[in-house]
């Protein structure tokens, strides 16, 4: 049974930082491109940041320079920093595997900013 869990939401103020994790299992970890995407009220989800089991990485432009992707195949685990968070990064953030045809979604974490 594939698991994917987030974990590491919360609430946070203007300008610090987060840093979510996702924990797979089921899965072979490091053949799986892996990437965190966010629904914010009203928006469609998008992509926040990718990291292929080659290593490439991938941002959205709202993003870059803020976020940092970053995987440990050792602990079948894909993180996510987050820096500079500001009211517009609030969003529930989903982790995704991807092979081929094949993906997964965890649960969702909610990140809310806000003083």
């Amino acid at each position: 049974q594939v698991q994917l869990v987030e974990s590491g939401g919360g609430l946070v103020q203007p300008g610090g930082s987060l840093r979510l994790s996702c924990a797979a299992s089921g899965i072979a970890f490091r053949l799986y491109d892996m990437g965190w995407y966010r629904t914010a009220p009203g928006k469609q989800r998008e992509l926040v940041a990718s990291l292929t089991s080659a290593g490439r990485t991938n941002y959205a432009d709202s993003v870059k320079g803020r976020f940092t992707i970053a995987r440990d195949n050792a602990k079948n685990t894909v993180y996510l920093q987050m820096n500079s968070l500001q009211p517009e990064d609030a969003a529930v953030y989903y982790c995704s595997a991807m092979l081929g045809p094949r993906v997964y979604w965890g649960q969702g974490t909610q990140v809310t900013v806000s003083l």
